[in-house]
This record gives structure tokens, C-alpha cells and sequence, in this order.
């Protein structure tokens, strides 16, 4: 399969894609990152961009896969130090430096200035899986009234019921029974 061949075929997975754990809150709409890659022919020249550029080759993919509103850019060999910028919604920036930071204090930092905390990812969990049974009906769920179902019985309220579903209907009947 030639789509598994090359450098970092694994990050091309749907499973390694859905084990990001950076979520974005809400109110980030963008997010810019800036770094020098590293030279083939010379690896040490940027040591300080070197846990940005792995970052970005590890995280980037998963952060894309799961905040599909998230507009995300790179900008390569621009900047003489490394750094992540989010615009958020109300206009507001947020600067992360990454100058000699590793990979993982990066991908740290940015999930708890950035990310959604996990109590909100619970709730977020919880609210889904209610949604999503179509068993459920009420004013939250896509239902509002059992009648929508094909195959029930309409309300009251839109189209009168049969007699015969009615219980002033079967109350006069059991009288006029018990009567005669």
C-alpha cells in the first residue's frame, strides 16, 4: 500500500489521528505556528526550533483531524524564534513562545492554555451520546414529540383522535353495558 510508505506513515492513521488529545475550546478560530525546520545537511543549526518542528510533525496532524473548525497555519523559515500565536473570537491573541522547549512541555502547555479541560470533554461526551439515540424525544433531541415517528399515532393536539382511542369514549360504553 503506497499511502503507508514514506517518512511518518503512521501519523497518517485514522487511529493514531482520533488519539489527539488537544481539543480547542470554542473561542479558537485560528492558530499560527512559526519555525525554522531543521537542515538536512546541518541539524544543529536551529536547537531552539527543534521542539516546535517535532511538534508539528507529531501533533499537527492530530490537532487538524480533531478541530476541524480550527483554521491552522505554518510558517516555515521566517522567524529567528519559535512561536504559536491563536486569534481567538473576541479578537484577542495568544502568544506561546516555544524557544528550546521540548515536544512534549509544547504539547503540554498548549493543551492547558488552549484545550478544552476534562470535565467539558466529559460533559461534551455525555451530551453526544444522549443526542444521538433516536429514541429520544423531547425539546434537546431531534424529536420533539413522539407523533413525528412514522407509524404513531398523531397528537391531539394537530388531529383529533379516534373515538374509539378515547376515554370518555370507552367510560360511555362500559355504562351503556353495565346498564342494559
Amino acid at each position: 500500500m503506497p499511502f503507508m510508505k514514506g517518512r511518518g506513515a503512521l501519523r497518517r492513521t485514522v487511529q493514531y489521528l482520533q488519539k489527539g488529545d488537544i481539543k480547542f475550546r470554542d473561542n479558537v478560530r485560528v492558530l499560527t505556528l512559526a519555525y525554522n525546520p531543521e537542515d538536512e545537511r546541518n541539524p544543529e543549526k536551529f536547537p531552539p526550533h527543534k521542539g516546535l518542528t517535532n511538534f508539528v510533525f507529531w501533533h499537527l496532524p492530530q490537532m487538524k483531524y480533531n478541530n476541524p473548525h480550527v483554521q491552522i497555519v505554518t510558517f516555515n523559515k521566517l522567524t529567528p524564534t519559535p512561536w504559536i500565536r491563536a486569534y481567538l473570537d473576541d479578537d484577542t491573541q495568544v502568544l506561546i513562545d516555544c524557544d528550546s522547549r521540548t515536544r512534549q512541555e509544547i504539547h503540554d502547555h498548549v493543551k492547558k492554555i488552549l484545550g478544552k479541560t476534562k470535565e467539558t470533554l466529559e460533559e461534551e461526551r455525555q451530551f453526544a451520546s444522549m443526542t444521538a439515540n433516536k429514541a429520544n424525544f423531547g425539546y434537546v433531541f431531534e424529536r420533539q414529540c413522539i407523533c413525528e415517528i412514522p407509524g404513531q399515532v398523531p397528537c391531539p393536539g394537530w388531529q383529533p383522535l379516534p373515538k374509539e382511542m378515547t376515554g370518555k369514549w370507552k367510560k360511555k360504553m362500559q355504562d351503556e353495558a353495565a346498564g342494559e
